[in-house]
């Protein structure tokens, strides 16, 4: 039995108001018989549900791809939804059933399809210095059926909108951050069921947003503009095949909200008797509303929503209610988080109550702030005074674990306050566990730290006044990111906006989008995301097109780093971070001990690398060759620079020995002789890291591919400073910024950068699934069409498990020792279309058995070789267990 499912257009499930010229279908194949391969396809594209008004067909064709099939020949149309179903073919030409329908609908695909204009408060009522943000509405008459109808949307600021009285759409913080002189999303709405016949009226609420509002430490604002304004269509597709479009324009009206402050860091003041009762339904009465100002501002900008929205993802109930030694009444959901908290509450009118959100308590278990610097973190509110009242923020999200409450009363029940958490919506892809309760830990935490910092752009940290997508952060979690959700979305819109804000020179900013000052550009490690970034989205999930989007910024950044300083294969000036926060550093530096044009140049050798195998895979035949060379030069170079004719590294610190081992800049007597230094440094530092951004996320995976994995293992499972673990024994639920962010005695590191979700050291988790689970791509076949399997059973785990759904199916591997350790069980699925190479640690032929029969009876594998170090396999797709006693002495 085959069956086609999952069928997803550009990532997503039946997507709407898409503007890809060609779209790319992807779907996964069920079947119960193992080692199926896809041997050919048939897709057919059709404009009307019951798939009727064929308008495109591939034909049979013979071929093994069943994700990213582009439809090139495909010609769309702005506004059009398109109906597709798949059917394939075996390798024995078996054909499976065609699939179940699926649709994507693409969105206004021109600058010439917007009709509307740009509207704005009136600079009369509302200048441009006041925080108070505006509602504007529209009516509009219907006077026959619809058939359907779309709203496309934008604004400068944050915008959300209701129709008829109803919120639109589940999506938060729209239209999302871009770099906004380039680049400007809008989303697009069926509210088809939101119309009726008559009378209808549709308004917004528009706030500061990233836009114009307070963005960084040093209280920049209105960085991109000092007005908020809407750019909104409402497209009206009649059954009798007429259409109408409702657009803002100078028949809009506005009028103040009861939003008098909303900003991201500081919070959100809302006084309740200012609201207006049903002003977005036609039966308001808006004679005192002023009319909009029309503004001019570009349309040529506009894209569509490229990633999943922002949306509410789940809610927490509170665990605890705390009086303070302060005596100050606090609240503790258990999570660090981020979000907001929606409250109810019943009082006077004009009573104010304040909300304040903290990661942590301090040593005297106070509520703490310090750590937030200037943001304020604080929602006031003032009550209506008529009853019960729930209230949630619209336009300041915050971090949090607790919130201090202050005028709410003594009789407080826990019952009246949810945190509800969001993060841009990507699918959960991934999960890990194994036998260790505090590794399980961790992993929670480095979920966790992604779903706080994962919010429309990779955010450094989601509490204080920063908040700012950090390439160098982005770049080093970004592999761990991939196994635990999809995250192509969201780094494929984030990767644009790179490329908008990339320098002229081709130096990267430090930030995306970009926010600093000017010369804020171009570290080693940080730019490098350019090229590191778009690489590994195409290993997790076989996307090419994302190569080809990127290359031109990929190249421009390898060439910026060409031309630095007077020697072309070095890069030995401007300023860089280093291995920012490394425990070597000298007291009061945040810059580790790790030479930084050693660092500099071994990340130009490695970003130069991964363009020429870029250049390899687009087909770039010279580009190959050019880069290739120079990678080759920046090899002799770095060795004539920082390794002895002897075979030492001028350079002696774990960061060092980690780069130069994993991004392969050493070999034969310099590799053997690196490899024991990082040992000895381990020893001196009692297997302790002294590593810091740069470092640590390759120091684990740099042991394991050297043979030492025992000694990873033991960094693993330290639990005193530094360490992962240590986090977790102090009650972290989140990665910190800092191995000491809270001290042993209770005190904290430092007021200034002390941030407890944030998410860089959580790239551990890239070790514990590509070793500890071992599970790993393979670049010939990227996408996990081709698995690595290879499991790194060590000491002080009894079992580890690892899912991961990938574009073509769940993906599960689990070892556990058996028989009281003297045995081993390891069990795989392998999604249909997909093949895999297996390691079985210390297995021996002859002791081998697969769903209790010996390999010569099972079917699926294709392969099979006795190593030294245990039994290697090939494996077709499939469910499989696999037992075997262990190998004391494996020959």
């Amino acid at each position: 039995m085959i069956n086609v499912k999952k069928l997803r257009c550009e990532y997503m499930e039946n997507p709407i108001g898409i503007d890809v010229q060609n779209p790319r279908i992807s779907w996964q194949i069920q079947s119960d018989v193992r080692s199926w391969l896809q041997a050919a396809y048939q897709i057919q594209v059709f404009t009307e549900s019951d798939l009727k008004g064929l308008i495109w067909d591939s034909g049979k064709v013979e071929s093994d791809q069943s994700i990213h099939v582009e439809l090139n020949e495909l010609a769309v149309k702005s506004s059009q939804r398109y109906y597709y179903q798949v059917r394939v073919w075996d390798q024995q030409d078996g054909a499976s059933e065609w699939s179940e329908s699926a649709f994507w609908e693409m969105g206004l695909l021109a600058a010439s399809d917007w009709k509307a204009e740009w509207i704005s408060a009136p600079l009369a009522q509302f200048p441009t210095e006041s925080e108070i943000s505006p509602l504007l509405r529209r009516k509009f008459i219907i006077s026959k059926p619809i058939k359907s109808a779309r709203i496309y949307a934008t604004s400068l600021g944050l915008y959300e909108l209701e129709l008829n009285g109803h919120r639109v759409g589940d999506r938060y913080f729209t239209p999302g951050w871009t770099s906004y002189k380039h680049r400007l999303q809008y989303q697009t709405y069926d509210v088809t069921d939101l119309l009726a016949a008559g009378d209808n009226a549709v308004g917004a609420l528009l706030g500061n947003g990233w836009y114009k509002g307070n963005l960084a430490w040093q209280d920049q604002s209105n960085i991109w503009g000092n007005r908020t304004a809407l750019l909104m269509q409402l497209n009206i597709q009649y059954v009798d095949g007429h259409e109408d479009i409702i657009t803002t324009d100078s028949q809009w009206t506005v009028s103040s909200s009861p939003i008098l402050m909303s900003e991201l860091y500081h919070g959100e003041t809302y006084d309740a008797r200012l609201e207006k009762a049903n002003w977005s339904t036609a039966a308001y009465d808006a004679q005192d509303w002023v009319a909009a100002e029309i503004i001019e501002h570009s349309k040529a900008i506009l894209v569509a929503q490229e990633n999943e929205p922002v949306r509410k993802i789940e809610e927490l109930q509170p665990i605890e209610l705390i009086i303070t030694p302060a005596e100050e009444t606090v609240i503790d959901f258990g999570q660090n988080l981020v979000g907001w908290v929606r409250f109810t509450i019943q009082g006077s009118a004009g009573q104010e109550v304040t909300i304040q959100h903290a990661e942590v308590l301090d040593q005297a278990g106070n509520f703490y702030t310090a750590n937030l610097r200037k943001a304020k973190q604080a929602i006031l509110y003032s009550l209506k005074g008529e009853g019960q009242e729930t209230y949630e923020p619209h336009f300041s999200f915050q971090g949090f674990r607790y919130v201090k409450l202050v005028g709410f009363g003594e009789n407080i029940q826990l019952e009246n306050f949810i945190a509800v958490v969001l993060h841009t919506d990507m699918e959960s892809t991934g999960s890990f566990q194994c036998s260790d309760p505090l590794i399980n830990q961790l992993q929670h935490n480095i979920l966790w730290g992604q779903k706080g910092n994962f919010l429309d752009v990779p955010t450094d940290c989601p509490q204080r006044d920063e908040r700012l997508g950090w390439t160098g952060d982005a770049q080093m979690f970004i592999r761990t990111s991939t196994q635990l959700m999809n995250v192509a979305p969201f780094f494929t819109k984030w990767l644009r906006d790179l490329a908008a804000d990339q320098l002229e020179s081709g130096g990267v900013p430090f930030v995306i989008p970009h926010v600093l000052d000017e010369e804020n550009h171009s570290s080693a490690a940080w730019g490098d995301a350019a090229v590191i970034c778009p690489w590994t989205v195409y290993l997790a999930y076989g996307d090419t097109r994302i190569l080809e989007q990127q290359y031109t910024s990929m190249k421009a950044w390898v060439e910026y780093m060409r031309a630095q300083g007077d020697n072309e294969y070095l890069w030995n000036t401007r300023f860089h971070f280093g291995d920012w926060l490394g425990l070597d550093s000298k007291p009061g530096d945040y810059i580790g001990a790790t030479d930084r044009d050693f660092i500099a140049t071994a990340f130009y050798a490695y970003s130069t690398s991964l363009l020429a195998k870029a250049a390899n895979i687009l087909h770039k035949n010279e580009d190959y060759l050019l880069y290739s060379n120079l990678h080759a030069k920046i090899l002799e170079a770095f060795q004539q620079e920082f390794v002895t004719p002897s075979g030492r590294l001028s350079v002696n610190t774990q960061t060092s020995t980690l780069l130069a081992l994993m991004f392969e800049l050493v070999e034969g007597t310099a590799k053997e002789r690196t490899v024991k230094k990082l040992l000895q440094l381990l020893e001196e530092s009692k297997h302790h890291l002294t590593t810091g951004f740069v470092g640590t996320p390759y120091l684990n995976l740099v042991l394991s591919q050297t043979g030492n994995t025992e000694a990873a293992y033991k960094l693993l499972f330290q639990t005193d400073y530094p360490s992962w673990l240590y986090q977790v024994t102090k009650g972290a639920t989140t990665i910190w910024e800092h191995w000491d962010g809270i001290k042993e005695d209770g005190s904290f590191w430092s007021e200034d950068m002390n941030s407890f979700n944030h998410y860089a050291y959580g790239a551990i988790g890239d070790w514990l699934y590509r070793y500890v689970a071992g599970l790993d791509t393979d670049e010939a076949a990227p996408g996990y069409k081709h698995i690595y399997i290879k499991p790194h059973p060590g000491p002080g785990l009894d079992w580890a498990a690892l899912d991961l759904e990938s574009m073509y199916g769940l993906i599960h591997t689990e070892w556990r020792r058996v028989d009281g350790a003297a045995a081993m069980e390891v069990r795989i699925t392998l999604p249909a279309n997909t093949t895999a190479s297996v390691h079985l640690p210390d297995a021996l032929l002859d002791k081998l058995f697969e769903s209790g029969a010996t390999l010569e009876k099972t079917t699926g594998v294709s392969t099979i070789e006795q190593l030294e170090t245990g039994v290697s396999l090939t494996l077709g797709s499939g469910k499989y267990s696999f037992t075997y006693a262990l190998a004391k002495e494996v020959v």
